[in-house]
């Protein structure tokens, strides 16, 4: 393997949306991305890029997409074509299994979960970009 070197100060990892709607069976967009997610041995991947960072003690930040909740989407008059489906699939439903992060991606003290997103973006209108670590890169 190779050798990496970074700079912890302005090093950090995004973990975005470890849900269970999206990398376990039976979840939602499971079925859509099993053959490619097994294939490329996607999970245990994360996992160990997870394990790696926080051995080396860097940032970890958790950049989530929006849960469902009731009453999401429901009253807008204009919806982008990318959040059409997750309000009526009710992905990442709020009080779900769905809708929770994969057990072994759940985020540890110290690390930081970010303002959940609407869009297809884990950066734009969250709270990514006011961290101290992200901040050094703009």
């Amino acid at each position: 393997m190779a050798e990496l070197k970074f700079e912890r100060e302005v090093t950090a990892l995004l973990v975005i949306d470890p849900y269970n709607d999206f990398i376990s069976e039976g979840g939602k967009f499971w079925g859509h991305l099993k053959t490619v997610a097994e294939a490329n041995n996607c999970v245990p991947n994360m996992l160990r890029v997870l394990n790696a960072a926080r051995v080396a003690k860097l940032r970890v930040f958790y950049p989530l997409h929006r849960r469902y909740r009731p009453g999401d989407y429901e009253t807008w008059k204009y919806i982008a074509p990318i959040q059409r489906e997750p309000g009526p699939s009710k992905a990442f439903e709020c009080g779900t299994s769905g809708g929770e992060i994969r057990s072994e991606f759940e985020p540890q003290p110290g690390e930081t979960v970010v303002l959940e997103h609407w869009g297809s973006s884990g950066f734009a209108n969250t709270d990514l970009d006011l961290s101290e670590v992200l901040r050094r890169f703009i």
